[in-house]
């Protein structure tokens, strides 16, 4: 039998997630969850000294950072792409392809993901207009050419 609750112990029900244009608002089975980055990273962490012939992570992070950073920002034209065409599941699978590049890179640079993690908690709740504003303009500051 349900016990009645009252009004100063109901329990809140969740805000469904808002709508995106052209999405439904369902849950996959299994509730993936963007913990999947954290495992994703240590996958790739753990590959860092791992045998280039064996592992896709290895041998791009055998090449360099330069070539790292070609892979990812190969990867995010692709993505951009995907999503100017409107090919939703081409965007999934590039947007998963530009992430994996993207902890690639990470690891490459030695940048633990909770940094960048604590910096968008640090901007959560703030205008990006704001924000953006805020910034120091240090391209600025190195750029001494002058533009005809």
């Amino acid at each position: 039998m349900a016990k009645k609750v009252g009004k100063s112990q109901a329990v809140a029900k969740p805000k469904p997630a808002a709508k995106v244009k052209g999405t439904v608002n369902v849950r996959p089975i299994g509730a993936v969850d963007a913990r999947i980055l954290d495992r994703l990273w240590d996958t790739v962490l753990s590959r860092k000294d791992s045998d280039p012939a064996l592992s896709h992570s290895a041998r791009l992070l055998s090449r360099g950072t330069a070539k790292i950073a070609q892979k990812f920002g190969e990867e995010a034209v692709e993505c951009l792409i995907e999503a100017v065409a409107g090919q939703r599941s081409a965007l999934i699978g590039e947007s998963a392809d530009v992430l994996y590049h993207l902890l690639v890179m990470w690891v490459d640079a030695g940048l633990q993901p909770e940094l960048v993690w604590a910096e968008l908690a640090r901007r959560e709740g703030v205008s990006g207009i704001a924000e953006k504003a805020a910034r120091k303009p240090v391209y600025k500051a190195l750029d001494t050419r002058k533009i005809p």
